[in-house]
């Protein structure tokens, strides 16, 4: 049997629901944090998944080697803890789930090697991406089914 295609995907507009989280967070505290809604603490880990998302990335796990890649707030370094806990919670923490040990932090996508990205934006390096990059939320890959019609 071969090597399968290494295929990485965002978390942030892909995987997670950013708006959602921030619906949880106190008025004030958003106040406080407008314009830099990321830097708030904990808010990471308040976020639902995108519908589709998570089985969506477990029916690309049975076909592809699936890594999740994203950065994390850089001013935040409670982002950092709540994408591995937002991983843990949603698409498991126990050795033999899709995500175990697959979450890879990085402000310099391109620097992954790697067939596809999928990614909502082009960002961190995705807009260098050295493999195919699969807009997620574009007109052509507007949600997880098209990405997997496309992908399986």
């Amino acid at each position: 049997m071969g090597e399968r295609e290494v295929v990485y995907v965002d978390m942030d507009g892909v995987l997670v629901d950013f708006a959602s989280g921030l619906a949880r967070v106190q008025p004030g505290l958003l106040a406080e944090y407008q314009g830099r809604e990321d830097e708030i603490p904990g808010v990471f880990a308040r976020m639902d998944p995108i519908p589709g998302a998570v089985t969506g990335f477990q029916q690309l796990a049975n076909t592809y080697d699936t890594y999740i890649l994203s950065t994390p707030s850089w001013h935040n370094p409670s982002s950092w803890s709540d994408k591995l806990s937002w991983v843990h919670d949603h698409l498991g923490s126990q050795q033999g789930t899709p995500a175990y040990k697959r979450l890879i932090l990085s402000h310099n996508k391109h620097l992954n090697a790697g067939s596809i990205l999928i990614d909502d934006r082009l960002h961190n390096g995705a807009d260098r991406f050295d493999g195919q990059l699969i807009r997620f939320g574009s007109r052509e890959y507007p949600d997880w089914s098209a990405v997997l019609h496309r992908l399986l």
